[in-house]
C-alpha cells in the first residue's frame, strides 16, 4: 500500500468548508484529511491510500510527485505544496 501525502493551508474561517469540499472530491477513496487551526490559518494535510504506485499513476498521472488540484482549490487555498510525498504503508489498521 502507498500513502500519498500533500500539505496546504486555508484561512481559518474557510477550514470547515474546505474540509467538506475535499471530502466530496475524495469520495470513494481511502483518505484522511488532517486539519490544524493556528491563528487565522488552517494547515491541511491529506493522506490518500492506494494499493500500488500504478494506481497512484492512474489517479495523478505519470509525474506522481506533482500535486493534483481540484477546481475549487483556488477559492480556498492560501498556500499549497506543488509536490506530494509517497510512503510505503507496512501497517494499515482501519
Amino acid at each position: 500500500m502507498i500513502a500519498r501525502v500533500w500539505r496546504g493551508a486555508t484561512r481559518a474561517a474557510d477550514a470547515e468548508a474546505y474540509a467538506a469540499y475535499v471530502a466530496e472530491c475524495l469520495a470513494g477513496e481511502r483518505a484522511l484529511v488532517l486539519q490544524r487551526v493556528d491563528g487565522d490559518r488552517a494547515e491541511i494535510e491529506t493522506i490518500i491510500f492506494f494499493d500500488s504506485l500504478d494506481v497512484v499513476r492512474s489517479f495523478a498521472g505519470e509525474d506522481v510527485a506533482r500535486a493534483r488540484f481540484y477546481p475549487e482549490d483556488e477559492r480556498y487555498l492560501v498556500e499549497r505544496d506543488l509536490t506530494v510525498t509517497h510512503y510505503d504503508v507496512p501497517v494499515y489498521a482501519p
